[in-house]
């Protein structure tokens, strides 16, 4: 893979000087096309701003797909790197600039494979970052199109050293939930709390309740998370406020641990709404499901899994909207650490100044390039 080096660099750095919002990926959407029209292939627009590219096979009844996100976050860069971001305030700070270079890489690679035995189909997937583009791609039926029986995916990681891979079997990544709250009270004075009906006190009581949701409604042998992290009441110390807003997440690894937290969640709420002669405001927003690798395609990646630095992982409660493709057929999601102590690249994803040595990316080439030679 040596002979990828200096175009994975290119291809990386070039698109890390364009990043872009989810649904708003024009200039990367252009700028993979011309890459791959300049390989001799015909990529295809999809969902807007996403680029697909199907290559045929020996087996037309059979493609292997992989995929790699595209947009960037909100963040102004601080890495001091000569390609640093060029749109202000929109960095790629959680490496999609990473995946797409190692897509367009593997594609490159693929114009010296004269015998493909099997189908394959790129996808370079827009808003993966909140909204979940990956659910949009599978409702334009290209799945089905083109026959796609298996996909794979990698998110580069800060918290492995260089050049790991890790996977697993089953649940990966959890379910993402998001909520907001909204408690109605009665202001008034600080002095005489007994005018009024204290939102903050209810406020208080929830937080605490929420917390034993996991230990005492979801089995001992489930994971769960959730979190307040954000909340704001009251504009003065001798002011009781008239209402208090809250938000926060969950995160579980099943669609029935979710459904259970949001209902006690409901439940509790509606509680002390009756003990403290509040009313509270609901609103839940269940994103993409939980990452749930396909133990089949595991095992398989396992029998070669020694020709990697590998490491067998432990689930994680980030979310990925992977999971969308999973739905609909078999998937591995797989990490590829970054992690280099020596050259400063420890900073975590979502960080202003989260970097790599693009070299990694040549592992990632490497893997998409096995699990596409490996026998179904």
């Amino acid at each position: 893979m040596n002979f990828l080096l200096d175009d994975v660099i290119k291809f990386r750095r070039e698109l890390h000087k364009i990043p872009e919002l989810s649904f708003k990926e024009y200039k990367t959407q252009s700028y993979i096309i011309k890459q791959l029209e300049e390989m001799g292939y015909k990529p295809e627009k999809i969902c807007d701003t996403g680029v697909v590219l199907y290559i045929e096979g020996e087996n037309k009844a059979y493609c292997k797909a992989f995929r790699a996100d595209m947009d960037a976050l909100k963040i102004d860069e601080a890495t001091g790197c000569e390609f640093s971001s060029s749109h202000e305030g929109v960095m790629h700070a959680c490496g999609h600039d990473g995946h797409c270079a190692t897509l367009l890489a593997f594609a490159k690679y693929l114009t010296t494979v004269s015998e493909k035995k099997y189908s394959i189909l790129l996808i370079f997937q827009p808003a993966e970052e909140n909204i979940g583009g990956a659910e949009e791609i599978c409702k334009t039926g290209i799945l089905e199109r083109y026959n796609v029986k298996e996909i794979y995916a990698l998110h580069l990681f800060p918290e492995l050293e260089q050049g790991v891979i890790s996977t697993k079997e089953g649940a990966f990544f959890a379910q993402p939930t998001e909520f907001n709250i909204k408690i109605i009270g009665k202001g008034g004075h600080g002095g005489m709390p007994h005018k009024a009906i204290d939102p903050l006190i209810p406020f208080c009581k929830a937080i605490d309740s929420y917390q034993t949701i996991i230990s005492r409604n979801l089995s001992s042998f489930s994971s769960a998370v959730i979190t307040v992290g954000k909340f704001s009441g009251g504009k003065a110390r001798n002011i009781i406020p008239n209402t208090v807003e809250f938000e926060g997440t969950i995160r579980t690894y099943s669609r029935e641990d979710t459904k259970t937290i949001i209902e006690r969640i409901s439940d509790i709420n509606k509680g002390l709404e009756i003990s403290f002669g509040v009313s509270f405001e609901n609103e839940f927003n269940t994103l993409f499901p939980p990452v749930i690798n396909d133990k089949k395609l595991v095992d398989r990646f396992l029998l070669i899994s020694d020709r990697f630095n590998f490491k067998y992982a432990e689930a994680l409660t980030l979310a990925e909207d992977f999971s969308s493709y999973q739905e609909y057929i078999p998937g591995v999601f797989f990490l590829l650490g970054t992690k280099n102590v020596e050259k400063g690249y420890i900073h975590s994803l979502h960080n202003s100044k989260f970097n790599f040595d693009e070299k990694v990316l040549l592992e990632g080439v490497k893997l998409f390039s096995e699990l596409y030679f490996l026998e179904k």
